[in-house]
């Protein structure tokens, strides 16, 4: 199992401490510096919270996340087998229909299904099981351990370069590679070049491919082609996602279309245009919580010595949710609530619609921004943000 850790810090309370559940709210944090600071040593970091503040910051996010914990039970449990059959039903049910599809409206149904069902499985399902979040209920048939979803990077693969390196250094420059993914400047620190006039296209290719993207992007290729990574690594690699590759393709592309028998071509189509439908929508909410306007990158400078609170901030500011319906929470994963995902990475996916109002509160009151709007209006400033840095930089 592939987890991410939380930094520790001696500022942090003791286990016990973090059990009790808090009963009162504090009183508004102020932002006054050490004597070490107050003489011109203060460390450049994200906020302007002191180290008191930042300390009494990561408690209060501490006592939210273990009081979740401490609740978790059969209610939990339920949502998750409840999602899985759900979703497994409805993948049945539209790959059924698809074998009518030379019929219009069965063509449409099934491929409405289908994508449904595959933007179910990858987002609120496989993200979250992969990310060690249902552990605990020690159901080997839904354990981060065991579980391989239906998309075509491998599993252990996706872990490592999400749950251990975008998790720990998110929004860190030169760290975390979901900035960009190694294809889009994300950042006006980043250099800029010719080729990036060209990244509205690449941003549209990445989207359109996206499941392909995320399966080449623990590869690191243009490490291998910079002499930073051993090329037998990186072969390794590739191996397991051809092995992965291969089986994605031949369920969507060989084998189902083969049982349509003479309807061979409206299901390769139709089940084209479903991971066609998940590679959009993932593309959109994943960039909606990490690269909309007030969405914050860091140097490696700002996080030396950030200590939990500090990493809790980070979280925070390097994140945006997205307001919307129970059912936009439940087809995104609930990554609409993208900073407590980015917080409590490890908490059931259900839980985080109830912790962030007490998540925002705490932003409030202790002056930190809470990013969060609408899907139209994320999106639009993700697209202008796109094509503002696909141009060199205003002086």
């Amino acid at each position: 199992m592939t987890t991410t850790m939380i930094p520790s810090d001696t500022t942090t309370t003791t286990t016990k401490s973090r059990r009790r559940a808090a009963t009162n709210t504090p009183a508004k944090v102020t932002t006054t510096t050490t004597t070490q600071e107050a003489a011109g040593e203060k460390r450049r970091r994200p906020s302007e919270l002191s180290d008191a503040a930042l300390a009494a910051f990561g408690e209060a996010m501490d006592r939210i996340r273990q009081e979740v914990l401490d609740s978790l039970g059969d209610q939990d449990a339920a949502y998750i087998r409840k999602v899985i059959a759900a979703q497994r039903r409805l993948e049945a049910a539209g790959r059924l229909a698809l074998f009518a599809g030379i019929f219009p409206p069965a063509w449409i149904l099934g491929t409405t299904m289908l994508g449904t069902a595959k933007i179910l499985e990858n987002m609120e399902i496989g993200h979250n099981v992969l990310h060690g979040q249902w552990d605990w209920m020690r159901d080997p048939d839904i354990h981060s351990s065991t579980w391989e979803w239906d998309t075509a990077c491998p599993s252990d693969q996706w872990q490592h370069s999400h749950n251990n390196l975008h998790h720990t250094w998110t929004n860190v420059l030169g760290k975390d590679r979901d900035v960009g993914y190694g294809v889009l400047r994300m950042d006006e620190s980043q250099r800029w070049s010719p080729v990036a006039l060209g990244q509205p296209i690449y941003a549209a290719l990445l989207a359109t491919f996206f499941q392909w993207g995320v399966a080449l992007h623990d590869v690191e290729v243009e490490r291998v082609l910079k002499g930073r990574k051993d090329p037998a690594e990186a072969k390794a690699q590739l191996l397991g996602l051809w092995r992965k590759a291969r089986k994605q393709v031949g369920k969507d592309y060989v084998l189902f279309p083969a049982l349509a028998g003479p309807f061979f071509l409206p299901v390769v189509a139709g089940n084209a245009v479903a991971n066609l439908a998940r590679n959009l929508w993932s593309f959109t909410i994943i960039f909606c919580g990490h690269f909309p306007d007030g969405a914050q990158t860091f140097t490696q400078e700002e996080i030396e010595e950030e200590g939990r609170g500090g990493w809790y901030v980070r979280q925070i500011l390097g994140s945006a949710n997205l307001e919307g319906s129970s059912l936009m929470h439940l087809m995104s994963g609930n990554l609409s609530h993208q900073i407590e995902h980015h917080a409590f990475p490890d908490l059931p996916s259900n839980r985080y619609r109830e912790v962030a109002p007490r998540v925002r509160a705490l932003c409030e009151q202790y002056g930190l921004p809470y990013n969060s709007g609408s899907l139209p209006r994320q999106f639009g400033t993700v697209v202008r943000r796109i094509c503002r840095l696909a141009l060199p930089n205003r002086d």
